[in-house]
């Protein structure tokens, strides 16, 4: 593997590193209120794919002889542009963002940022654009091709778990 790209993975997987650490703060003082995590079962396997899918990406890049430079570029811009919207769900969500379901019964309505242009930003402007980029990135078609399909199975039980979670939660959520 090209040292840019060396580079580039070790910089995902600190970005990412650093995002669980976030979540855990958060996570710990959102309970120490009285918040509650719904769907922990299937968090953890999101958590174990999103893992996978990194490893399994790196493992097929790695493997790779013949970069394609359009395609390298577009992955890693493309997954610069994930982490610039997940900076922006952060600063939208604040104390509230964590990797996991957590909901108190005073939760607010989050109607800022990317927020007020789509109902999940998380996963749709940042997870999914990711996971594409970090495929492209390195020329990990196979891990685009299969991970992402079945990435997107907890993924989308994940989507509805937290819609039933606001919905009762926030009165004016649907």
């Amino acid at each position: 593997m090209p040292t840019p790209l060396l580079l580039f993975v070790i910089l995902a997987f600190v970005w990412r590193i650093s995002t669980v650490i976030i979540s855990s703060i958060n996570e710990k003082a959102l309970k120490a209120s009285g918040a509650r995590e719904v769907g922990a079962a299937n968090s953890i396997l999101l958590a174990i794919s999103h893992l996978g899918y990194y490893l399994v990406a790196t493992v097929e890049g790695v493997e790779t002889t013949e970069l394609k430079d359009t395609v390298t570029i577009a992955g890693v811009v493309l997954y610069l542009l994930s982490a610039l919207a997940l900076i922006s769900v952060l600063r939208s969500l604040g104390r509230l963002w964590t990797v996991k379901i957590i909901i108190n019964q005073r939760h607010p309505l989050v109607r800022t940022g990317l927020f007020s242009w789509v109902r999940h930003p998380n996963y749709f402007v940042s997870i999914i654009p990711e996971l594409v980029g970090f495929a492209l990135a390195l020329n990990a078609y196979w891990t685009l091709a299969v991970g992402l399909p079945l990435y997107c199975i907890p993924l989308f039980i994940r989507i509805r778990q937290e819609e039933a979670a606001m919905a009762e939660a926030v009165p004016d959520y649907r």
